[in-house]
């Protein structure tokens, strides 16, 4: 009997000489008409706006302006950028100079594109309620993903019929209930493309097409709504599994579509640690939002070059650059400014069941959570919904969610892969919810100084499925415990 090993290897010979069912988007008779569109806070009065073309671009524009009638700023940037597995090249252009929180409408240049809009940020500070959503393991739709059966203000994006009942569906409906969205972590899934039967023959093929798929379905949300990204595990090589690792070309490894996608739209650098997409942060009215990387950067960390998925992935900044930054960031938060800190990343080190947290995480970033007074940590990679009381070291806060010093913890990882849901299993007893039932996601409303609400909500009704309040007295300007 061949090996599988050796199986694997032959793969690519006959995948040459087979046709496969590998479902690429149609490419358009302009070769720059904009496609998987993104917005992102770049700074206090700055958007970014990334996206893709199946040409490369000498130049980079976008025309944008107060009024869809009169789009009369133009910003531009040279970069248009592929790698050697790709089809489609990533493009950007900064809007500087933005009033905050104020709708603009803009138009990426070219022969065949519409204008669309988004509220720009807020100026940290401003004590304006407001709401952020968080999405994270949203996984492509369709054929090469998951599919399931099941007067506004603003307009409502348009969605492809088939996700009129998912997480991206929801957020099209609801799209006057919330300003930004953060996603760290996990997008598309295309590195699960064995697990269609159809694509076996062409990972290569199946891996880049299940990416164009899910950005595309993605755009009406994020090329609307500003929409900060961080990387997952599912970011790191085209297929988790070791066999199959020999099929990933040099373009598919250490998150390159990744960075190629967000490098030069996520907010800057600070001073001298680096790097965006992989760690970085930003104010939002009464918010300081800090995206960490869960996988590579630190000891043990799971995807690097000593981790436990042997992906041998990053560094992406010098040795210890990463807790340093955070360390650095937090401590500089003015809280009589932003009051609320929220510090996201994909792997978590407190969930439900078994085998779901990672060790190593908790070890680098705990203490420096506890230290420097992060109201909520957010994560995903456990495929559904949780929420836990504030707790450090696995204990729980003797003050619960009455101005707690340890950080309260979610996951919101249930928006829906072709992975499906995890079962929630055991409960440690500081769990104060958990779900998975069906697809959901969290959002966040940052009601005062003091009140920051989270709920959950479902993907396919709406409905509320658990709502807390934690209360913060804030009543130190720079928190070091």
């Amino acid at each position: 009997m061949v090996g599988f090993a050796t199986f694997v290897k032959a793969l690519p010979l006959v995948a040459a000489s087979a046709l496969a069912g590998v479902t690429y988007p149609p490419i358009p008779e302009d070769l720059t008409t904009p496609v998987q569109q993104r917005l992102a806070v770049y700074g206090p009065n700055a958007v970014s706006v990334g996206w893709n073309t199946y040409e490369q671009l000498n130049q980079s524009c976008v025309v944008y302006g107060t009024s869809a009638d009169k789009l009369s700023q133009r910003s531009c940037s040279t970069s248009s950028t592929t790698y050697t597995t790709s089809r489609t090249w990533s493009n950007f252009a900064i809007l500087n100079g933005l009033a905050p929180a104020t709708t603009y409408y803009y138009k990426i240049v070219s022969t065949n594109s519409t204008v669309d809009h988004f509220l720009s940020p807020r100026t940290p500070g401003d004590k304006t309620s407001f709401t952020m959503n968080v999405v994270i393991d949203l996984g492509v739709y369709g054929k090469d993903g998951f599919t399931v059966d099941s007067k506004k203000k603003d307009t409502i994006p348009v969605i492809e019929p088939e996700l009129n009942h998912t997480t991206i569906g929801r957020l099209a409906q609801t799209v006057d209930d919330y300003e930004i969205v953060i996603h760290p972590g996990d997008f598309g899934y295309s590195d699960d493309w064995y697990l269609k039967f159809k694509n076996i023959l062409q990972g290569k093929e199946a891996y880049q097409a299940i990416l164009e798929q899910f950005y595309d379905q993605l755009a009406p949300i994020a090329g609307r709504k500003l929409y900060m990204a961080s990387p997952g595990n599912h970011e790191a090589d085209c297929s988790e599994i070791p066999y199959l690792l020999e099929l990933c070309p040099e373009g598919q490894k250490n998150f390159t579509d990744f960075m190629h996608r967000f490098e030069n739209t996520m907010p800057p650098r600070r001073e001298s640690y680096p790097t965006p997409p992989f760690w970085y942060s930003f104010d939002y009215g009464t918010a300081h939002v800090v995206m960490i990387n869960t996988e590579t950067d630190f000891p043990d960390a799971p995807d690097g070059t000593d981790g436990s998925a042997k992906l041998d992935s990053g560094p992406f900044g010098k040795s210890g650059q990463q807790l340093e930054f955070l360390k650095a960031d937090l401590a500089s938060v003015d809280r009589t400014v932003t009051p609320w800190v929220v510090v996201a990343g994909h792997r978590p080190w407190y969930s439900t069941g078994s085998g779901n947290t990672c060790d190593s995480c908790q070890a680098a970033f705990e203490s420096i959570f506890y230290k420097y007074g992060v109201d909520l940590g957010v994560f995903g990679h456990v495929h559904n919904s949780q929420r836990f009381l504030p707790v450090v070291n696995g204990t729980a806060d003797p003050n619960g969610m009455k101005n707690p010093k340890a950080p309260m913890y979610i996951i919101a990882g249930g928006a829906g892969n072709i992975e499906g849901l995890s079962s929630v299993g055991s409960k440690p007893d500081y769990t104060e919810f958990a779900y998975a039932d069906d697809y959901s996601y969290a959002s966040i409303t940052f009601v005062d100084e003091q009140n920051l609400k989270v709920d959950f909500i479902s993907s396919s009704s709406g409905d509320i499925l658990d709502s807390s309040t934690l209360y913060k007295e804030h009543n130190v300007q720079f928190v070091q415990q």
